[in-house]
């Protein structure tokens, strides 16, 4: 029997595994392994398994700690136009759906052209309910917002690009 899981049916089993007493889950495929970990000793995460190839933590105050793990990517992100050298790329550092503004209605945190500054919120990221703000690690001006507000995406998927200043 072969498991696959598109983004979606994923995003829906860790929100149900969330709300769930699971303490630890593991799924595998023929070309993936899914395992979901929480409350557990801090020397559990030192696994002798093989190495993975993305790791995602989502943390918040008194929220337990999920952890998924991932051999192989699934489906690689869309296909975007290509980097200039001079700009840096703003990259997701998690699963999730991409917001450009605090809540519906309101401004987006940066648009095309806007100057920019470290730790200065680009977007929000919602993963597994919780909305983790993205902060700039780079002074510059956006050049390239390259997903549309409430668009899910995947780890490592360019988002924006800055021109340093």
């Amino acid at each position: 029997m072969s498991i696959q899981l598109d983004h979606d049916e994923l995003h829906r089993l860790l929100a149900a595994l969330a709300d769930s007493d699971i303490q630890e889950f593991r799924l595998e495929g023929e070309d993936f392994r899914l395992e979901v970990r929480r409350n557990l000793p801090t020397s559990v995460n030192n696994l002798t398994s093989p190495p993975v190839n993305a790791v995602a933590e989502v943390q918040a105050p008194q929220t337990p700690a999920i952890k998924v793990e991932a051999s192989v990517p699934s489906n690689p992100p869309p296909a975007v136009p290509a980097a200039r050298a001079d700009l840096v790329e703003v990259t997701a550092p998690m699963v999730g759906t991409f917001y450009r503004s605090p809540a519906p209605g309101d401004p987006s945190f940066v648009e095309v052209g806007s100057r920019i500054g470290v730790g200065q919120t680009v977007c929000i990221l919602e993963a597994m309910k919780l909305m983790n703000e993205l902060e700039s690690e780079v002074s510059g001006e956006v050049i390239e917002i390259l997903v549309e507000n409430g668009t899910p995406v995947e780890f490592g998927e360019v988002l924006m690009r800055v021109k340093p200043l």
